[in-house]
């Protein structure tokens, strides 16, 4: 059942209950009518319909007092009223002892009282409080509602030189799109024609425009630049990577955390314990309105309502940090895990290592190529490109024009730059196609590398080192008197040089190296089997140890965020959003219980004075009111983020 549907009716009774206790206040105290009692009477006759046997089984007149001024209130009472208390015992009858049958008794006992004023405002209580909720989630949830929006619902769809407009789920896998200027993309794709630069920050969390050209790949959601595009759309639109975003944002919103399931526990030990101090009120006084009035304050809104409106409130707050929360639950056991390990590559270093040397042929000079190399690698997605085309810039080099761009899995990047042919690829490919060309190659060295070949020449040897994060040392360094995490490690597929310097470098004594998928998820099985685990990885090969662990993390652009393996993706690949992550899941738990206890606090002294007889059934309600809004306001502080959410 969604959430409209369950709120309808409680929006319907609330307005019922809204307006018959104004019109209820406008004949008491406005027009003044009296509290004159009319009698309204029905003569009954029950008979057999089997003749001569019980001709008569009843005959009678039934009397009921009617009071004018209380008419509107009998209707709350009968119209609002009897649909909530069914409701109640409906879930009472299904073994949920919760906190709401104290509002189902305070409704029932003011109608056996008379006090049908109580009642009503009982019923306007609850019916308020769903309908509040519900407000709190949207608001809540603007943030992630407005990445639904952001998402184009038509393409221009080109046939030959026909354009048309479609709804973006009408366009296939091969469609020829025109994207304008500053338009977002609809689907993912290939340009085909054109050339410009179109801002991915959204998505990748880039903060600068990425250039693009014939061949280069787009993304759906990112927002094209001054030039159109023509692109072949090469995933459905619901197959992209943008609309898998919002599928996991909207997915993240039906978790219920454990942490919710405390609110049952609390309100299960709630209930008796209001029950009790009701019932001894009455007993020591004799007086059943004292009943009624603890019963009355006793109503537990904070207690149902609190905790997931800061649930929802902190997953809003994550998304303003550019951390999407996929699975709420979390937010709840990020604070007692007690190991960290960390993949390598993208985590605790920057995942685009930087170009240490270049060492051409006799036949080229170190300049040329770097030209032409870094001219091809603007437009690629490689995370070895940004280093090339940063080398390039610091040298004061021009790009020239390329053409022709393709780029494959595995087999580098090759297109047309100014005339020559650029490929930049791997020494084992060139085992594959190009064996004679390796007995040129400089012998394998430590870090990454990549043979740059020209009209297919071997033209120069490319050796990169992958940086350490500059937050890497502190981000660690902090974990242990900071988070309390007793034992952090790395677990890499790299080679033992690499993670052992990396490990050296940030001060991590726990490394384990060349680690097939299989023996990460081994690792990850046994460390949680001790203590709850974090991990951080890239979100690709490392998606069985991301499902492994007690809460899998995984970073930005390089994230396949579809998958589900990782619990939470971090947009901004950022250590210091991992710090904000593990602050905000403290202080979700942490507000949500001041919700939830200090409204029962509140309410346990409001209900001292409703046994002592200082406060009325209708004082009591009012009362109760108040505390619902000082426990959903404290609750709607989780989505304001603090002075800082970190501490390194």
């Amino acid at each position: 059942m969604t959430s409209t549907q369950q709120t309808s009716p409680e929006k319907i009774i609330l307005l019922l209950s809204l307006l018959g206790i104004c019109v209820y206040l406008v004949f008491q105290y406005a027009l003044k009518i009296g509290d004159e009692t009319y009698t309204l009477s029905l003569n009954v006759s029950l008979a057999s319909a089997v003749a001569n046997i019980y001709p008569n089984i009843y005959q009678g007149q039934l009397s009921f007092p009617v009071s004018l001024v209380q008419m509107p209130l009998y209707l709350v009472l009968a119209l609002g009223g009897i649909p909530l208390v069914f409701q109640i015992i409906g879930k009472f009858l299904q073994g949920h002892f919760g906190a709401d049958l104290l509002a189902g008794l305070s409704i029932v006992t003011a109608v056996l009282l008379g006090e049908h004023l109580a009642g009503s405002l009982v019923i306007l209580m609850l019916s308020s409080g769903v309908v509040l909720e519900s407000y709190a989630v949207k608001k809540a949830s603007s943030v992630l509602e407005a990445l639904a929006k952001r998402m184009p619902s038509i393409a221009h769809k080109k046939s030959g030189e026909a354009l048309s407009d479609i709804a973006t789920e009408q366009v296939k896998i091969g469609d020829t799109l025109l994207v304008l200027p500053h338009e977002i993309c609809p689907v993912d794709g290939t340009v085909l024609e054109g050339g410009g630069a179109m801002d991915e920050s959204y998505l990748t969390g880039e903060p600068y425009m990425m250039s693009k050209t014939s061949g280069s790949q787009v993304m759906s959601g990112a927002i094209n630049g001054d030039s159109a595009l023509t692109i072949r759309a090469d995933k459905l639109a619901v197959d992209s990577r943008y609309a898998k975003i919002t599928e996991v944002m909207r997915a993240s919103e039906q978790h219920r955390p454990r942490l919710r399931r405390l609110g049952d526990q609390l309100g299960a030990l709630y209930t008796p314990l209001a029950l009790i101090i009701a019932l001894a009120s009455w007993v020591m006084t004799g007086d059943v309105v004292r009943f009624l009035a603890v019963l009355v304050i006793a109503t537990p809104c904070p207690l149902l309502i609190g905790i997931p409106v800061t649930i929802i409130s902190s997953i809003s707050l994550a998304a303003r940090r550019e951390i999407i929360i996929k699975n709420p639950a979390i937010l709840e056991t990020i604070g007692t895990c007690r190991t960290a390990i960390f993949d390598k590559t993208g985590t605790l270093t920057y995942g685009r290592p930087s170009l240490t040397k270049l060492i051409p042929t006799s036949t080229y000079d170190e300049k040329t190529v770097l030209t032409l190399i870094a001219s091809l690698e603007r437009y690629s997605r490689h995370p070895l490109s940004n280093s090339i085309v940063r080398a390039a810039e610091a040298a004061g080099l021009s790009f020239l024009a390329v053409n022709n761009i393709k780029e494959l899995a595995g087999e580098g990047v090759i297109g047309d730059v100014a005339g020559e042919k650029v490929q930049i690829t791997s020494r084992k490919k060139i085992l594959e196609h190009q064996p004679e060309i390796l007995s040129q190659l400089p012998p394998v060295s430590g870090g990454l590398e990549c043979v740059v070949l020209i009209d297919g020449n071997y033209a120069a040897l490319l050796q990169f080192r992958d940086e350490v994060r500059s937050d890497s040392s502190s981000f660690i360094n902090h974990l242990h008197p900071k988070h309390s995490f007793g034992r952090v490690m790395i677990v890499s597929g790299d080679r033992e040089s690499e993670v052992r310097y990396l490990a050296e470098q940030v001060g991590i004594k726990h490394v384990f190296f060349s680690q097939s998928p299989e023996q990460k998820l081994e690792i990850v099985r046994n460390e949680t089997k001790a203590a709850k685990t974090v991990y951080l990885g890239d979100g690709i090969n490392d998606a069985p140890a991301l499902t492994a662990a007690t809460i899998g993390i995984a970073f930005g652009q390089n994230s396949d965020i579809t998958g589900e393996s990782a619990d939470a993706v971090i947009m901004d690949s950022s250590l210091l959003k991992v710090d904000e992550l593990f602050h905000i899941g403290e202080r979700m738990r942490r507000i949500a219980l001041q919700s939830a206890i200090g409204g029962m606090a509140l309410s346990l002294i409001g209900m001292g004075f409703a046994g002592l007889g200082y406060l009325s059934p209708v004082a009591g309600a009012i009362t109760q009111e108040l505390i619902d809004v000082i426990a959903i306001l404290n609750a709607f502080r989780a989505a304001i983020p603090p002075k800082t959410l970190s501490d390194f």
